[in-house]
């Protein structure tokens, strides 16, 4: 009896408290050109899935209330480790956006600003397509962090 009440209490508990579960930020404009982006770049492809449910992102600066301009879209991968023999044992790998955003006109609303993340990931070649389907995982998670990073990012823009 004492259960069922409690499971019964529970829901209106965390509505009263203010849960929500999250969503994704709300943006100050609707309209926002990418430049700068290399053909077919995989985070500029992520950036625009996550961006077009609230925002609409245009071909035309002109069109655009904001424009979001990749310096640099870069992976990058590094060995770290090595054995006696020469064998690699550890890479890092990196994902890093420096961006900046502008008014169609150029005035900035975020001056040049570098977004970067790397994971660290062990090595054996003799597992080398494994571990290769492992860092297209990781280069995979790396850029979804780096999209929501910049998503909240263009949320605290504050228009004039």
């Amino acid at each position: 009896m004492l259960r069922r009440s409690l499971l019964v209490l529970l829901p209106a508990a965390l509505a009263g408290c203010g849960f929500q579960l999250r969503r994704a930020p709300e943006l100050p404009f609707s309209r926002l050109a990418l430049a700068g982006f290399a053909p077919r770049s995989p985070l500029a492809e992520e950036l625009k899935r996550t961006l077009e449910p609230t925002v609409e992102v245009v071909e035309s600066v002109n069109r655009a209330e904001a424009v979001l301009q990749a310096l640099v879209d870069r992976r990058e991968r590094s060995v770290t480790a090595l054995t006696a023999a020469g064998q690699v044992r550890g890479v890092q790998l990196r994902v890093r956006l420096d961006f900046r955003l502008t008014t169609p006109g150029g005035r900035e609303y975020i001056p040049d600003t570098t977004l970067q993340l790397a994971r660290d990931m062990s090595y054996s070649e003799t597992f080398a397509l494994a571990k290769e389907q492992e860092e297209q995982q990781l280069y995979a998670a790396l850029q979804t962090d780096i999209v929501l990073l910049l998503m909240r990012r263009l949320a605290e823009v504050k228009k004039t």
